[in-house]
């Protein structure tokens, strides 16, 4: 039986996240910037120090990030966006362009764009590969750092497939029994066939430790996802063997030279990146500042919104926003 604190704070949660899906989306102007060739969609409002919110994925659009901290532009100069492939942006030519790096210089090319000298990165999941690469690139460019959910290598991205593959075959025995067959006869992840059987698993569970929690998102979406951006990144069998450019990722070596104020956020319940490996920051970048959220899975300002968010603005010094 849940206690009177666990009750609270789910209550909390809801009503944070009803309140983020109301009218927030409406408040920002989708707009096509041509960068490298391609039609990128950035949605930018707000004045005072910039902050741009990187998604994950690979593949997700900008729309539940916007949800979730577009009312920051009331104290800052906020930038949401869609990487290539993603939401609103252009598809890729070529499946090759689909890459850390490519999204590293398409995030620095939006900074250039916006003729902005600096900005705070924050990453969510994915979105935080993407904020250590630029961090490491440009750390001129990176006033300071938010890392929710994140992972530091392709090695830490490859334990918790295992991880989740694992969950799922212990708990989901009927299934797994179709996915193992599958396997066998070769399929992988890319196939049509096999991913919708594997994506019939129920996942929610791994993602969120209140499972009633949803992302808020606008009542029109083009498109929140695209398997395409997924496994050009992660690699064609993404769900068992990680490959691609995500597979060659490794920051361990790099992140305890990053000056960068960083603050690195994880939660207790999170199924994607486990405390396991997420504890590891503490070890690979000592100097970051550090908070495990202890009734939180994959998405901490979600399920404990009140901690959260005044965690997020006493690092970013934000003193008032109208909430």
């Amino acid at each position: 039986m849940k206690n009177t604190k666990q009750i609270i704070w789910g209550l909390v949660g809801l009503v944070f996240g009803m309140h983020a899906q109301q009218k927030i989306h409406d408040d920002f102007e989708p707009q096509l910037f041509t960068i490298d060739g391609y039609n990128i969609n950035i949605e930018t409002r707000g004045s005072g120090d910039p902050i741009v919110f990187i998604a994950g994925g690979p593949g997700d659009s900008h729309d539940y990030l916007q949800g979730n901290f577009g009312s920051y532009y009331k104290s800052n100069q906020v930038v949401f966006f869609d990487g290539l492939g993603r939401g609103l942006s252009d598809d890729a030519k070529d499946m090759k362009e689909y890459s850390v790096a490519n999204d590293v210089e398409i995030l620095e090319e939006i900074r250039k764009v916006l003729d902005l000298e600096q900005w705070s990165v924050v990453g969510h999941s994915y979105g935080t590969v993407v904020a250590q690469a630029y961090a490491i690139k440009y750390p001129k460019k990176v006033s300071k750092m938010i890392l929710i959910s994140g992972f530091h290598s392709g090695l830490m991205w490859q334990a918790n497939c295992d991880s989740y593959n694992q969950y799922a075959k212990t708990h989901f025995p009927q299934k797994w029994k179709t996915i193992d067959s599958l396997r066998k006869k070769g399929f992988i992840s890319k196939d049509s066939i096999f991913s919708n059987v594997y994506g019939s698993l129920p996942v929610k569970y791994v993602y969120y430790h209140n499972t009633k929690l949803k992302q808020p998102m606008p009542k029109k979406v083009k498109r929140s996802w695209n398997a395409e951006v997924y496994y050009g990144i992660v690699g064609d069998d993404a769900d068992f063997h990680v490959t691609g450019s995500m597979g060659a990722i490794d920051f361990r070596k790099q992140l305890s030279q990053i000056k960068t104020p960083t603050l690195v956020v994880a939660g207790r319940y999170d199924g994607v990146s486990t405390p396991e490996f997420a504890m590891q920051y503490k070890h690979y970048m000592p100097q970051a500042e550090f908070v495990m959220f202890e009734n939180s899975g994959h998405n901490p300002y979600l399920e404990e919104p009140e901690k959260f968010f005044k965690l997020f603005d006493e690092f970013l010094e934000i003193k008032e926003k109208d909430k």
